[in-house]
C-alpha cells in the first residue's frame, strides 16, 4: 500500500511518538509498505509520522546512491524505537531536503558520528555507529520521531526566507508528483 506523505503543517509531524510493542499489528507489511511509499516519492528515508502515524519507527534504503558510492549497496534498514545514545563532536553542514516540505532544501548542520539503538523488524535489537552520510539520514529521520523537521535546524533568517513555501504547505496549495496529505 502506498501512503499519502504528510506534508508540513500538519500536527501529526509534531507529535511525540509511542513506542512500538512486540504486540504491534502488522509491522513487517507496514515496513513494507513504508518502503513503497518511500519509492513511490523517489525518497532515500521515511519516518511513520510522514504517513500519519505517530509510532517510532523510520525506514532507510541508500541503496540508489551505491552507483556512486558502493558503502550504500545494500543500505536498506528499518529502525523501530530508536535511541541515538551517542554524538559524535564533530559536525558538518549538508543540503537536506524531505517528503513532507516539497521543494524546501536547505544546509543543515549535524555530527557525523551518531550510535544508535534500536529493533529491527523482526524485533532484534541492534547497537550500531554510523558516520557521514548515513549518520546524517539517520539523524534526519529521527528528528521526525522527536517532532521535529529540518528546518527547525536552520537559521532563523533561512527559515524566514522560506516562509512563502511553509504557508502554501500549511495552506494547502502546493503541487507535488507524489500523493500528499495536507492540513486543509
Amino acid at each position: 500500500m502506498i501512503y499519502p506523505i504528510i506534508v508540513y503543517g500538519c500536527p501529526v509531524l509534531r507529535e511525540e511518538t509511542k513506542e512500538i510493542t512486540s504486540d504491534y499489528p502488522n509491522i513487517k507489511q507496514l515496513a513494507e509498505d513504508m518502503f513503497a511509499t518511500m519509492y513511490n516519492a523517489e525518497g532515500i528515508g521515511l519516518a511513520a509520522p510522514q504517513i500519519g502515524l505517530s509510532i517510532r519507527m523510520f525506514v532507510i534504503d541508500l541503496e540508489v546512491l551505491a552507483e556512486d558510492d558502493p558503502q550504500f549497496k545494500g543500505f536498506k534498514k528499518v529502525f523501530i524505537n530508536p535511541q541515538i545514545v551517542e554524538y559524535g563532536e564533530e559536525t558538518e553542514t549538508c543540503d537536506e531536503g524531505c517528503l513532507s516540505l516539497p521543494g524546501i532544501s536547505e544546509s543543515v548542520k549535524r555530527p557525523t558520528k551518531i550510535r544508535i539503538q534500536y529493533l529491527d523488524e523482526d524485533m532484534q535489537p541492534h547497537d550500531e555507529v554510523y558516520e557521514k552520510y548515513k549518520a546524517r539520514v539517520i539523524q534526519h529521520e529521527y528528528d521526525h520521531l522527536e517532532g521535529k523537521v529540518f528546518i527547525d535546524r536552520i537559521s532563523p533568517i533561512r527559515r524566514q526566507m522560506n516562509r512563502g513555501k511553509l504557508t502554501s504547505m500549511v495552506n494547502g496549495k502546493i503541487r507535488c508528483r507524489y500523493r500528499i496529505k495536507t492540513v486543509k
